[in-house]
């Protein structure tokens, strides 16, 4: 059985991005990959299981290169979203869902001693609540992006819209750490607060949380919170800003308090917003960035 200290499983994403008055772009990703590329950070021991169209296996290849272990479920189809940010509020966005490689089976997942599972779903149409129960009776730990069930399809226009979560009690009570934007914890909460969403959220059954906005990241613990703000010069890269948050987050927390993880995510992160793409720099460049942010 493989082993790893962290698995992301989520789809890779071919998408078109378009900044507000800026050029629009082309990319390749996927809310794993950008979690996985930040882990690599912390911890070599990193996997993603994603779902594409076996033709398009070659896109795959540069997260290989990277270092990440990759596991695909063959789909008919690899997914295409477009990307549309409609003013200068970069937590502000439309997401255009237009091919869906469809939901993970969990009689294709690879053999793997149990460890720490973040699933990072862009909508509803990748995990059921089947899926992470699963996963739990395999022995995993779970973690989770609340966008993956907070998201659904409008059968016509093909955008995602949030909506009420019947079951997320349920969903919070098998995971160890939740993540949120600032949008999404209010759709789920309807908390403004950041601090006041993650105490909600504890009560209903996780303890840790992580809700980022365009100033920063809030960490939450026990009834114990913290704040740490983004120091990007640019926000070029801001694709996958909440996605390399939580996995900085996640591998930096392996064996580190959540202050320090939240600092260390808070850096990382900063450092990929300047660039596009996932986070391509080193354990020492964000180690120099979180220093220069306590000066």
């Amino acid at each position: 059985m493989n082993k790893y200290d962290i698995v992301f499983i989520g789809h890779i994403v071919r998408g078109k991005i378009a900044p507000f008055e800026e050029t629009r772009r082309k990319g390749t990703g996927g809310a794993s990959f950008f979690g996985a590329a930040a882990a690599l950070c912390c911890t070599e021991k990193v996997a993603v299981i994603t779902r594409m169209s076996r033709d398009d296996e070659h896109f795959v290849e540069p997260f290989r290169t990277m270092g990440i272990d990759v596991y695909v479920q063959y789909s008919n189809e690899t997914t295409s979203m477009k990307v549309i940010y409609p003013n200068t509020n970069v937590d502000e966005r439309q997401l255009f869902l237009k091919k869906n490689a469809g939901y993970f089976r969990l009689d294709e997942i690879p053999s793997l001693e149990p460890c720490l599972i973040h699933l990072s779903g862009l909508s509803d149409q990748e995990f059921t609540i089947e899926f992470m129960k699963g996963l739990k009776e395999r022995g995993f730990r779970l973690s989770i992006d609340m966008q993956g069930f907070l998201w659904e399809i409008d059968g016509e226009m093909l955008a995602f819209r949030p909506k009420e979560l019947k079951e997320k009690e349920e969903i919070l009570h098998m995971v160890e750490v939740v993540k949120l934007d600032k949008n999404e914890a209010k759709t789920l909460t309807g908390a403004d607060d950041l601090k006041k969403a993650a105490a909600i959220i504890e009560e209903w059954g996780c303890s840790e949380s992580l809700i980022t906005s365009s100033d920063g990241a809030l960490a939450y613990k026990n009834g114990e919170s913290y704040f740490e703000r983004f120091t990007n010069k640019s926000a070029i890269g801001r694709t996958g800003r909440g996605d390399t948050t939580m996995g900085a987050y996640l591998a930096r927390r392996i064996d580190h308090s959540v202050e320090d993880a939240l600092r260390f995510a808070a850096a990382l992160v900063s450092i990929k917003m300047e660039a596009e793409g996932p986070f391509k720099g080193t354990l020492e460049d964000v180690i120099e960035r979180m220093e220069a942010n306590q000066r």
